[in-house]
């Protein structure tokens, strides 16, 4: 029998955390604040622009601030960047019964707080999923849905690093291993970013902060464990059966649809990603030569694709 995960931690985010996000804040001209959402819980937000509501939700393992190459890159809409429960600089919040009522709820006390009757989507990895769930429950507050490198859906597969961490005895190895630089070129390695993370040394250095986060590395184990079968290494799909995303759920999705994949991401590359669009009504599909997070080595063409589709959604 495997160790019992450690309790959530009770106190906030490590001043380094806070020390990291506010100097590359200030690199890149932003400034960040804080949100507080209905169950109040402390939701921390980075807007850029005017327009069109643009919402950037995050994947796992990284806060918000890892859309900045991209950020830096989008114009003539309204980006609100946002941290997920327990990770960058929000609360975490005692998870529902199940992830997607995890999800659905928190992005629409998200949207409330933040004024908004309905936004567009924008998520990468889990913040895809989460997005995705929202979409499909709340279709009404939902202007458009763009999802890169999402998991869980038809043809994906959970990459090595992850299906580690849902697999007892391994996981409780992981969860007490201190990130460093070199450890974090590893992971971008496994998820086809090797040659990409180097190019964004704040990024590195935000990962290592957040890695060494106790309030976001029990957030990260905790959301691993609720998508990732604890058999993930005998699996086919790594994933949870329960947290699968079926062919017959994308049929119902009600919204404009984006799909932006990197041709060598490991939890679904360009085949699977074009093969979604056969699925989803009305969905576009950009893939391009990267890994799990395409816009690190591909930013211009990202920005591009996302700008263009943003542009083309009704008012």
């Amino acid at each position: 029998m495997s160790a019992r995960p450690p309790d959530a931690p009770t106190d906030g985010h490590p001043a380094e955390v806070r020390r990291i996000h506010q100097r590359l804040l200030e690199d890149a001209g932003l400034s960040g604040s804080t949100v507080h959402t209905a169950n109040g819980a402390r939701v921390h937000v980075v807007t850029k622009g005017a327009g069109r509501p643009v919402v950037l939700i995050h994947g796992s393992g990284s806060p918000g601030l890892f859309w900045l190459p991209l950020v830096a890159r989008l114009d003539g809409m309204c980006l609100i960047v946002v941290d997920r429960p327990g990770f960058g600089l929000s609360d975490p919040v005692p998870a529902a019964d199940t992830p997607r009522r995890t999800a659905t709820e928190w992005i629409g006390r998200l949207l409330d707080a933040l004024g908004l009757d309905s936004a567009t989507l924008v998520g990468h990895s889990m913040g895809g999923l989460w997005s995705l769930h929202f979409a499909l429950a709340r279709p009404e507050r939902v202007t458009g849905l763009a999802m890169v490198g999402t998991p869980s859906l038809p043809g994906t597969r959970a990459p090595l690093p992850f299906r580690l961490m849902g697999t007892p005895g391994v996981r409780e190895l992981i969860a007490r291993q201190t990130e460093t630089p070199r450890s974090v070129h590893q992971f971008a390695a496994r998820v086809g970013e090797g040659d990409t993370i180097g190019d964004h040394p704040g990024l590195v250095d935000l990962l290592v902060a957040s890695g060494n986060d106790p309030v976001a590395k029990h957030a990260l184990h905790q959301e691993v464990r609720a998508l990732i079968t604890p058999w993930a290494l005998l699996s086919r799909t790594g994933f949870r059966r329960t947290e699968r995303v079926t062919g017959a759920h994308l049929l119902g999705l009600q919204v404009p649809t984006l799909l932006v994949g990197g041709d060598h991401d490991p939890v679904g590359g360009g085949d699977v990603t074009r093969g979604l669009r056969r699925v989803i009504p009305h969905a576009e599909v950009e893939v391009v030569d990267g890994g799990h997070a395409p816009w690190l080595g591909q930013g211009a063409r990202v920005a591009t694709a996302l700008t263009a589709w943003v542009d083309g959604l009704a008012p």
